[in-house]
């Protein structure tokens, strides 16, 4: 919810009535204070089986990492100011990368409303192929990039078949180095 780019209200389906017991709502540090693989947060649900179920893998695995916690519990203590600028680097990086995305012939990216990543189309067949060639034989000048296909983000057959998931969590400079790559 502090990664909402467009001036809109947050909505939580939390407060759409009708649906209560099928919701359930997950915050984590790792998403709010970008941290990532710290694995603490919250999920809230009024559905009693999703509860007991949750529960069960949480007894399993006992707590998180003592680091982990660590940094997690410091974080709760960052300053507005703080949480501000991420998210004003976030919008610059956010620009960035969309809009040199759409200057790529073949590629299209929606304007996320929030987040920090984004799913783009790219003209290939099949992005999870696409991808491990990337990573296993593509360089140039040294370099490749790391996308993850998002066929992998649908629950719908050959949805996503030729997207991929970007993230925006680099910096400027890296984010514009690695879409040259990319072209």
């Amino acid at each position: 919810r502090e990664f909402i780019y467009t001036g809109s209200p947050y909505i939580s389906a939390c407060h759409l009535e009708g649906i209560e017991n099928n919701v359930v709502l997950i915050d984590s540090v790792s998403k709010r204070y970008s941290e990532c693989g710290i694995r603490i947060g919250a999920l809230i649900t009024k559905n009693e089986e999703v509860r007991k179920a949750v529960m069960k893998f949480c007894q399993a695995r006992l707590s998180p990492p003592l680091i982990g916690q660590i940094a997690a519990e410091a974080s709760l203590d960052a300053s507005e100011e703080y949480l501000r600028e991420i998210y004003d680097e976030y919008v610059e990086r956010r620009k960035c990368l969309i809009d040199r995305l759409n200057r790529i012939p073949g590629v299209y990216s929606p304007i996320p409303m929030g987040a920090f990543y984004t799913v783009a189309k790219l003209p290939v067949d099949d992005s999870d192929k696409f991808c491990a060639w990337c990573l296993s034989s593509f360089e140039y000048e040294g370099q490749t990039v790391f996308m993850a296909p998002a066929s992998g983000f649908y629950t719908t057959p050959g949805a996503g078949r030729n997207e991929v998931r970007i993230a925006y969590v680099l910096k400027k400079q890296d984010l514009i180095r690695a879409l040259f790559v990319l072209q």
